[in-house]
């Protein structure tokens, strides 16, 4: 690719369910142990895999026979999806196989969780990201070697941790109040570590077929793939790079299938190829083609949820906040227990969904999420997770006790222990006084009178003791 014709186009989609959790009361605390809501989980999934991921994967595939090398895809599958493929829908991650092996697919690494960890705690963010790569490399053969956060969280500080662990690039979005008057159409590197490179969405191109596309009322409706060839030759003249990061389940999930989105789908690389100056390429390929233009600074973390592109759809309230908390309090003991279950149960309560649903905040695109929020308020959502978190808890303590308390139990009951010695030697010590007492006390008779005992002489001039006869009336 020559220097002058350095124009690419990414698109990246987003593929994750979370395990939903059961309507949990207080008073199962104790009792039962198993949280999930099976039945959604697996009705969800059966039918988002009827109408979204294996009919887009099949014209994926398709779209990359047909281009030979021409068209290119990017994807990140967290951890808690691909499980719940192999529970409910095997056949769906055998095409995401089949997408892998074409090699024109690049999965990005992510947290296996889909969690909040890289806003919490560096180890356990690591931990997840190092698991999530260990499954995308067992079940679709592929190495990791860009990065998307949960939701796009981004932050310097995140950025750097991610190129420590040897990332090529990452993704994150275009925001308004981190750029300025900078363009998101550009490559830029970490403020901290420059060799991570960063992809910046462009929320308006994404968010056009995300959100807009099968909105009658949007004043560009209907979209076409012609019309969306048009909007990129526009912006080709002062741009490089643009990112479409979008959920996945855009195409036949929000967008049903009879808003035209699978034949925008079908249509749209083959005019983008011909009618524009960019090439498909995937994030790994771009970081290693394009020259980053500058650092962006971004101190506080952003992602891609909301008109306030921060953090506060996850956790910008107080309820959020103490459960977050509560949860990653939890982090030490984990990394000492053993217990299968507990290990498993301790990654999907991290899903970022569960504190999504607690936000007490109006979003622009709550509509999507609220599609699968099982919660009528967000305070059921709190009350539900946290008794969920508290039998857990519960759970985690019995495997690895508390070491302060134990220790004070441990003291508490050496003292009873001595307490207990010290009352049994001193009720031993009252009887024998008892004993020694009723030795030394004199006899009464039957009446009750003390007995006399007065002395008698012997026929050997001794005396001998005698009883006094009773006087006769």
């Amino acid at each position: 690719m020559s220097a002058v014709n350095k124009k690419a186009i990414c698109f990246y989609f987003q593929v994750h369910q979370p395990f939903r959790l059961k309507r949990y009361r207080f008073f199962d605390l104790g009792h039962d142990h198993y949280y999930y809501d099976d039945f959604s989980n697996e009705s969800i999934m059966r039918k988002v895999a009827k109408n979204c991921y294996l009919p887009a994967n099949e014209v994926i595939l398709d779209l990359i026979l047909k281009n030979k090398g021409k068209f290119k895809v990017s994807f990140s599958l967290t951890g808690l999806v691909i499980n719940q493929f192999r529970l409910y829908a095997p056949e769906v991650l055998e095409s995401f196989r089949k997408l892998a092996d074409t090699g024109m697919v690049e999965f990005l690494a992510e947290t296996e969780s889909h969690s909040l960890a890289s806003i919490v705690t560096r180890n356990e963010f690591e931990r997840q990201v190092n698991v999530h790569k260990a499954m995308i490399r067992e079940f679709l053969g592929v190495e990791a070697t860009s990065f998307r956060n949960t939701e796009l969280i981004y932050s310097d500080q995140i950025g750097s941790w991610v190129a420590d662990m040897g990332f090529k690039s990452m993704l994150t979005e275009g925001a308004k109040h981190v750029l300025g008057w900078k363009s998101p159409n550009f490559l830029y590197c970490n403020n901290i570590n420059p060799r991570l490179k960063i992809l910046l969405r462009n929320f308006v191109l994404s968010d056009d077929i995300a959100f807009r596309f099968s909105n009658k009322n949007w004043n560009e409706w209907p979209l076409t793939a012609d019309k969306y060839a048009l909007w990129l030759n526009k912006l080709a003249p002062k741009s490089e790079l643009i990112n479409v990061f979008i959920d996945y389940e855009t195409f036949g999930e929000h967008n049903k299938k009879d808003t035209g989105i699978f034949d925008f789908l079908q249509h749209m690389p083959g005019v983008v190829m011909k009618k524009t100056p960019y090439k498909f390429m995937t994030p790994t390929e771009i970081s290693d083609y394009l020259q980053p233009v500058a650092a962006i600074s971004v101190p506080s973390p952003i992602s891609w949820a909301d008109e306030e592109r921060d953090i506060t759809a996850w956790h910008g309230n107080e309820l959020q906040v103490a459960a977050l908390e509560k949860l990653y309090s939890l982090s030490d003991k984990i990394n000492r227990c053993e217990d299968g279950q507990i290990q498993k149960d301790w990654k999907y309560l991290q899903a970022s969904d569960h504190f999504y649903y607690m936000a007490t905040k109006f979003f622009s695109d709550g509509a999507v999420h609220a599609y699968f929020n099982p919660y009528d308020t967000p305070y059921d959502a709190f009350m539900n997770y946290m008794n969920v978190l508290s039998d857990f808890e519960l759970r985690l303590n019995r495997c690895i006790p508390d070491v302060a308390v134990q220790n004070e139990i441990s003291k508490l009951n050496q003292l009873l222990r001595a307490k207990e010695q010290l009352i049994d030697q001193q009720v031993a010590e009252i009887e024998s006084l008892k004993h020694q007492r009723m030795r030394k006390s004199p006899k009464k008779n039957i009446t009750g009178h003390i007995d006399l005992v007065l002395p008698k002489e012997t026929k050997s001039g001794k005396t001998r003791s005698r009883k006094p006869k009773a006087k006769s009336n």
